[in-house]
C-alpha cells in the first residue's frame, strides 16, 4: 500500500514547525515568553541569547566521529570517502540531534557514481519499515522559492525516483535500489516514535526560557543597583526640584526652611543580583542534569578534573548516551551505503548481504598520556593470556591511534 505524496505533503507540514522551532534554540534565535507585568518597558524589547541547547548538542556531536566500517565487503566505506566523508559524518549527526533524524539522499553523477547529500529532518518524511529502518516510502524538498514554497520536490519509491517542479511531475527515474533513495539517521528512536527524539528535548526550551526571564530580571535589577533610589524628608513645598538633575548631578544645593531647618536626605538600600545568580545556578543544574553535561560545561566553573578517569566520571551519562547515539546512527551509516552500493553497481542487493557490516567510531574520550600508559600495560597483558587478541583495530577503537603500518 502507498500513502502517495499528498499524504507524505501534510505529514511533513505536520512536524517541520517542531524542527524549525529546536533550530531556533540551537542558533539562539528563539523568542522569549513574558509573563511578568512588572518589567519596565524599555527591557521588555531586550533579547538575551543562551547557548546552553547548542552546548548541549555540540558537546555530543563532537564526540561521536565515525572511523570507517568493519567488515566492508562491499566497499560502501570507499562510497563515503569520496562523497567527503568528514563533512557529511559532521553534518548527519550534529542535524539527527537537533531534528531527532536526519536523511541522506542517495543520487549520482553523470558516470553512474552515487553522490550523498544530507537533508534535515524539516525538509524530509516519509514512510519507515520498523525491521530495517528503511524507508518504503520518502518524500524531499529540494529547494524553495523566494517565498518560501517549495520549488523542487522528490517522491522516492523502491526502484523509482519522481521529480517534481513547482507541483508538477517533471522527471522519473528508475533505479536498481529495492528502497526508497533515501535513508534515515535517527537519534534515540522507539517503539512509539520510530524517528527518535530530539537532543534538544521539552524540558531544555522551558529551562531556557526560564533562564532568559532570569536574565532580563538581572539587568532590571542591575539598572536600580547601579543607580540607588534616594529620599529627600522635610523639603519645603516652595522649594523646586527637579528629579533627574538630581540623579545627574555630584552637588546638590539645600536652603533651610522658615523654621531654619535642613531637610533630611537619605538612600534605600539597593537590591542585590545575587538572588538571580543563584537562580541562573539552579536552572544551570537542571539543564546539566537533562543533558548529561556538568556545571563546568555549562559556564559555572566548580573544580577542573586532573585526569581522563575524573572527565569520565563526570561525564558517564554523557558517554552512554553518545554510545547509544552511536549504535542508531551507525545503522542509518550502514543502510546509506547500502543503497549506494545498488547505484554503484547497478544492481539490487538484499539487504543482509550487509548484515555484517558495523560503523566504526573514535574514542568517545581520548585518552591522555598517562592513559595511554595504563591501556598499554592492559593490552600487554591481554595479549599475553590470549596471543594476538588485541591487534590494530581494537587499539585504535580505545586509543585512537592509527599504526604508521597502516
Amino acid at each position: 500500500m502507498l500513502y502517495g505524496i499528498d499524504y507524505l505533503r501534510t505529514k511533513l507540514n505536520q512536524k517541520k514547525y517542531r524542527v524549525r522551532l529546536r533550530y531556533q534554540y540551537y542558533e539562539m534565535k528563539q523568542a522569549m515568553r513574558k509573563i511578568s507585568a512588572l518589567i519596565p518597558p524599555e527591557f521588555r524589547s531586550l533579547t538575551y541569547s543562551l547557548g546552553w541547547c547548542a552546548k548541549a548538542v555540540d558537546t555530543l556531536a563532537d564526540r561521536i566521529v565515525p572511523d570507517g566500517f568493519d567488515h566492508d565487503t562491499m566497499q560502501i566505506g570507499e562510497i563515503y570517502r569520496l562523497n567527503n566523508e568528514d563533512v557529511l559524518y559532521g553534518s548527519s549527526v550534529l542535524s539527527a540531534l537537533i531534528s531527532s533524524c536526519c536523511f541522506l539522499y542517495i543520487g549520482w553523477n553523470q558516470d553512474g557514481y552515487p553522490l550523498l547529500q544530507v537533508i534535515d529532518g524539516g525538509n524530509a518524511t516519509g514512510i519507515i519499515d520498523p525491521v530495517t529502518n528503511l524507508l518504503t516510502e520518502g518524500y524531499a524538498v529540494l529547494s524553495y522559492d523566494e517565498d518560501g514554497n517549495p520549488e523542487q520536490e522528490a517522491y522516492f519509491l523502491p526502484y523509482q525516483t519522481d521529480y517534481y517542479t513547482n507541483g508538477k511531475l517533471s522527471d522519473s527515474v528508475r533505479h536498481k535500489a529495492p528502497y526508497a533513495l533515501l535513508a534515515p539517521v535517527i537519534n534515540r528512536p522507539d517503539a512509539r516514535r520510530p524517528f527518535g527524539h530530539s537532543r534538544i528535548s521539552r524540558s531544555c526550551m522551558d529551562i531556557i526560557q526560564s533562564a532568559q526571564r532570569t536574565l532580563q530580571r538581572t539587568e532590571v535589577a542591575a539598572e536600580f543597583y547601579s543607580v540607588p533610589q534616594k529620599y529627600i524628608v522635610g523639603l519645603s513645598q516652595e522649594a523646586e526640584f527637579n528629579n533627574r538633575a538630581a540623579t545627574l548631578s555630584s552637588f546638590l544645593n539645600f536652603s533651610v526652611d522658615e523654621d531654619d531647618k535642613f531637610p533630611s536626605l537619605g538612600q534605600f538600600q539597593s537590591g542585590s543580583i545575587e538572588p538571580f545568580l543563584s537562580q541562573m545556578k539552579m536552572l544551570a543544574s537542571l539543564f546539566a542534569a537533562e543533558t548529561g553535561l556538568t556545571l563546568d560545561d555549562l559556564g559555572f566553573t566548580t573544580e577542573n578534573p586532573s585526569s581522563v578517569d575524573a572527565i569520565r566520571a563526570s561525564h558517564e551519562n554523557l558517554r552512554l548516551t553518545a554510545r547509544r547515539a552511536q549504535q542508531t546512527f551507525g545503522t542509518g551509516f550502514v543502510n546509506a551505503g547500502f543503497l549506494a552500493a545498488c547505484i554503484r553497481d547497478n544492481y539490487s542487493y538484499e539487504r543482509s548481504v550487509f548484515a555484517d557490516t558495523r560503523c566504526n567510531y573514535l574514542p568517545i574520550f581520548e585518552p591522555d598520556s598517562s592513559m595511554l600508559g595504563v591501556l598499554g600495560d592492559a593490552i600487554l597483558k591481554i595479549n599475553q593470556a590470549s596471543d594476538g587478541f588485541m591487534g590494530a583495530k581494537n587499539i585504535r577503537a580505545l586509543t585512537g591511534l592509527r599504526s604508521d603500518a597502516e
